[in-house]
């Protein structure tokens, strides 16, 4: 009997200090809350430094895919969703000149599918195919994420189509294409 005392006490110890014993065993079990944080990075996108398209004639076209743009949304947002813009300026060689200037009016541009994705999301291509191919005469949409969630990254490989006015000059033309992301 004086065994059985001696339990009832322990029992009631347990309980008074949130232990418990497990059933059937001499084992004793006690709750820990616990706690961690999952922290967030930002929104950026990747570009090659430099391209160079190649060369073409007056009245002609050069065609060339401009290399790896990738976005990366490392915001681990509950709904996530970004659009990829692009725009360029005007290239020109030499002073600059009319006939030294080719416009940005000029300059086509497609992003085609996706060629890595990771994350959950719906990853939308601003131009399909070269059919959808844009001039940069004003800002474009290169590529979007729409119900996302968590992090999650796309690349892809636009192809760029310069219409060579039929007064451009003998040069090397230089302009600028720039990728956004907001």
């Amino acid at each position: 009997m004086q065994m059985s005392g001696r339990c009832a006490v322990g029992y009631s110890l347990a309980a008074a200090i949130g232990l418990s014993m497990v059933s059937g065993s001499n084992a004793w079990a006690g709750d820990t809350d616990t706690t961690f944080e999952v922290t967030a990075g930002g929104l950026s996108v990747s570009v090659p430094a430099s391209k160079n398209l190649g060369s073409g004639v007056p009245g002609g076209t050069i065609t060339s895919q401009l290399g790896a743009v990738t976005v990366t949304d490392a915001r681990a947002q509950l709904i996530a969703a970004w659009t990829a813009t692009t725009s360029a300026t005007a290239f020109t060689t030499g002073g600059g000149t009319p006939a030294e200037t080719i416009s940005k009016a000029n300059v086509n541009y497609w992003s085609g599918l996706a060629t890595a994705t990771t994350g959950v999301g719906v990853f939308t291509p601003g131009q399909l195919t070269a059919l959808n191919a844009q001039s940069l005469s004003t800002s474009r949409t290169a590529f979007s994420l729409a119900a996302g969630v968590g992090n999650n990254s796309a690349s892809w490989n636009p192809t760029l189509i310069v219409n060579v006015p039929s007064a451009a000059v003998t040069g090397t033309y230089t302009g600028t294409v720039t990728h956004t992301v907001a």
